[in-house]
């Protein structure tokens, strides 16, 4: 990596109010979604932002996490025998486990780059896509999530209404609160 010097001026408050959004709590919610999806193999990370950064920097734990969220037969990422200890392979993971999420169903805006987690520039936007892949596992209810349903909120569902010709043309005959009304007119 570039050698990076302190940050002064405006550098520094940008990336103190960045490291400001990092939620200690959440961090914990989320480890233990991960070791409960994932199983005790994963292990646990240090308490704070630099362990979590280091526990997923590799990529291997979130790939096991994203692979876990889909039927045997299925995994979407590729796991090596070995953990990677090259930097590019390393990067090469986390790009792999974010095109799973997005596949997946994570939104892009969700999405964290690469750059955020490898080098700890934006740790809360890494949780954020957690988040958002958490809740899309408990939305789906396929049966491949585990750990408790309350750490993640439901994602909003499609609620399709079908009418009939007839309530169709009776709701044209109904004059909205848009239009005003004509009480009170002379």
């Amino acid at each position: 990596m570039a050698n990076k010097g302190p940050a002064y001026g405006m550098s520094r408050d940008v990336q103190s109010k960045i490291e400001k959004k990092y939620d200690d709590e959440l961090e914990d919610r989320l480890v233990e979604w991960i070791v409960a999806q994932c199983g005790a193999a994963v292990g646990r990370p240090e308490r704070g932002r630099l362990g979590f950064q280091v526990w997923l920097k590799n990529g291997i734990v979130l790939s096991r996490l994203v692979n876990s969220l889909y039927p045997d037969g299925s995994k979407p990422v590729k796991i090596p025998d070995a953990p990677p200890t090259m930097v590019f392979k390393q990067m090469e993971q986390i790009a792999q486990f974010l095109k799973a999420a997005e596949d997946y169903g994570v939104v892009k805006t969700d999405i964290f780059q690469t750059v955020d987690l490898f080098e700890a520039k934006d740790m809360a936007a890494v949780q954020r896509t957690l988040m958002a892949l958490g809740s899309l596992a408990v939305t789906k209810n396929d049966g491949n999530y585990h750990g408790d349903p309350n750490w993640f909120m439901k994602k909003a569902q499609e609620h399709k209404r079908e009418f009939t010709e007839s309530q169709l043309k009776e709701g044209k005959n109904i004059i909205g609160l848009q239009m005003g009304t004509n009480k009170g007119a002379s």
